[in-house]
């Protein structure tokens, strides 16, 4: 099984690789994450990861996924690079916060963090980026779609 790269995105904090949800071996496989699905916080940190631990959004949780940025490359195109890869996770999850949150992301108290393709899921195709809202450790109940927070 492949596994994508972790990237963490918050305010001010530059990027760091984290896990999301622990990679928990019964979770969610990060290559069929939607859009409005709510995950647990990280148990330890990890660089690549392949299964994060979803939970109903009405109970707490540490991420909710917002957008799935698919990278522009063909099929068979070389893995660009992670500085590549960062700079359009980061410009395509702050280009869509705002449409998810209903507030920009500057405006925002929340934060953003996404999972990005890693060289090896890159060399079976995985192009896509997803992006996670969270609260900087402190778990949120429901959903933040339309929050403004």
């Amino acid at each position: 099984m492949t596994t994508a790269a972790v990237l963490l995105t918050p305010a001010l904090a530059g990027c760091s690789f984290l896990g999301i949800g622990g990679g928990d071996s019964t979770g969610t496989s990060v290559f069929s994450v939607k859009v409005g699905e709510c995950f647990l916080s990280a148990t330890a940190v990890k660089t690549q990861i392949s299964k994060i631990q979803q939970v109903d959004c009405a109970k707490p949780h540490g991420e909710e996924a917002y957008a799935l940025a698919h990278y522009p490359a063909g099929d068979n195109a070389t893995y660009p690079g992670d500085d590549a890869i960062q700079k359009f996770a980061e410009a395509a999850c702050a280009q869509a916060f705002q449409g998810y949150v209903g507030v920009s992301y500057l405006d925002s108290s929340l934060y953003d963090t996404y999972l990005a393709p890693s060289p090896r899921s890159w060399q079976d195709d995985d192009r896509t980026v997803d992006c996670f809202i969270t609260d900087a450790g402190k778990p949120m109940t429901g959903s933040v779609k339309g929050s403004r927070l």
